[in-house]
């Protein structure tokens, strides 16, 4: 599996993440043509170019854009991207990745993300980076993405806004929505823009040191500015290593909340959103609150990267005042997704192994389902069918 840590050792922007997926090996013509799918292709033009920053090699890729008159609210961007007939994974990272950045604006200026507009990086510009950057990723097929601590910067910047202080507002904000460890590295210049941030923070599962991987590429995305460092993202590309461990730790996110006054049917959609939102895993257990009331504890289990968007849900769709919060470790074992042929149709397997064992094997319940409604057998016969070929198949071990 593909491992990709994201070291921001001199900051982290859109472009900078854009130049180190070119260096990666991205094609060009690949990212102009997914790109081009989203309407703008006469809106802007993507340059890439070899630069040296304090004497080290890296890309400079650069959005040219033709008409910087032009600023989309966060609906009518998520509208272009799902429009757009995306790969599938470019597209959910590309709309949490925006999703991220309307809630930390929205935040900052008291407004609904929804009523967020994105004037201080540019529409077009956005769009380019942020689904370019997701287009390439998931060109070079990464599974898991890390991200170092972050340098705060320090100084001013001169936004739509007027003067900022940097930090710019919205890079804090998201910095705190995700836990995002910081520290200064005594530079006075902003090197983390919000676009950049809401890159990292949205797509990665956890922040520090590199995890274990055997590292195959490094590639070099190189900022604008000149910095006493080279000012280059070093985007670092490997795979899992080979361990005795049988699984793989992760970092997941439990959110809780009891609730006493909602209806079934709106306890229900609710569900709905959250996994709409990224949540792995959602689940309810009755419970008496005070005054001996009925309630329902409900649990959110999700990613750091889709913890924003769900507690955006939930305290959109509950009537919640307040959440609770832990971060927990995780044991996962690698899962693919497999097909078996069987006398009623074709079935989806989930398969579960970790280091060349397999522990598990389960036929997709939907698939079954369907294809028992279809030759009007009970779903036993054609689980037991599919699961009995699957194990022939795929043995455990």
């Amino acid at each position: 599996m593909t491992v990709a840590y994201f070291d921001c050792a001199a900051g982290v922007a859109g472009d900078m993440c854009l130049g180190a997926l070119l260096d990666l090996g991205v094609p060009l013509d690949y990212l102009q043509g997914q790109l081009a799918k989203l309407g703008i292709a006469d809106e802007f033009e993507l340059t890439v170019e070899t630069v040296r920053r304090q004497g080290q090699r890296g890309l400079k890729a650069q959005v040219h854009v033709r008409d910087r008159s032009c600023h989309r609210h966060w609906p009518q961007i998520a509208q272009q991207i799902q429009a757009a007939h995306l790969p599938d994974r470019a597209c959910h990272w590309s709309l949490r990745v925006f999703e991220a950045l309307a809630i930390a604006e929205g935040a900052v200026h008291s407004i609904e993300p929804e009523q967020v507009h994105f004037h201080e990086v540019g529409a077009v510009d956005a769009l380019v980076d942020i689904v370019g950057t997701c287009l390439g990723l998931d060109y070079l097929d990464v599974s898991h993405i890390y991200c170092s601590a972050l340098p705060t910067g320090g100084g001013t910047v001169k936004a739509a806004h007027g003067q900022l202080p940097v930090p710019v507002p919205a890079v804090l904000q998201l910095c705190q929505m995700y836990g995002v460890p910081l520290y200064s590295n005594g530079i006075a210049k902003e090197l983390v823009t919000p676009t950049g941030a809401a890159l990292v923070c949205a797509l990665s599962e956890g922040f520090g040191a590199p995890p274990p991987m055997i590292l195959k590429q490094v590639g070099l995305g190189a900022g604008s500015q000149e910095l006493p460092l080279p000012n280059l993202l070093r985007l670092w590309l490997g795979t899992l290593p080979n361990s005795a461990e049988p699984t793989t730790a992760t970092t997941i996110v439990e959110l809780q909340t009891q609730l006493d006054d909602m209806t079934p049917q709106a306890l229900s959609y609710t569900l709905e959103q959250l996994y709409a939102a990224g949540a792995v895993e959602v689940f309810s257990q009755p419970i008496t609150m005070k005054k001996s009331r009925l309630g329902v504890l409900l649990t959110v289990l999700c990613p750091p990267s889709a913890e924003a968007a769900c507690v955006q849900s939930l305290f959109q769709e509950t009537t919640t005042l307040g959440l609770r919060r832990q971060v927990q470790e995780r044991y996962i074992l690698e899962r693919q997704i497999k097909t078996i042929a069987t006398p009623f149709g074709e079935v989806r397997v989930k398969v579960a192994e970790q280091q060349g064992r397999r522990f598990n094997v389960q036929p997709e319940y939907e698939d079954c389902a369907a294809l028992a409604r279809q030759h009007q057998q009970p779903w036993q016969v054609v689980y037991q069918e599919a699961l009995a070929l699957a194990l022939q198949r795929w043995p455990l071990s």
